[in-house]
């Protein structure tokens, strides 16, 4: 096996590794119950009144 070979194969695995990540994160995405990110809401806290009433 020369390094041609091997560097062959070393970039095909990174390759096949890259898409089967990406193709998952995308397939999983479509699974979810329709919430947002973590960072996305709800934030209804924000609309009560805080501090003393009045």
């Amino acid at each position: 096996m020369t390094q041609d070979d091997l560097l062959f194969l070393v970039l095909i695995s990174i390759g096949l590794t890259t898409l089967a990540l990406f193709s998952f994160r995308l397939l999983r995405r479509d699974k979810r119950d329709n919430r947002g990110e973590w960072y996305e809401g709800p934030w209804d806290d924000d609309d009560r009144h805080r501090g003393p009433r009045s």
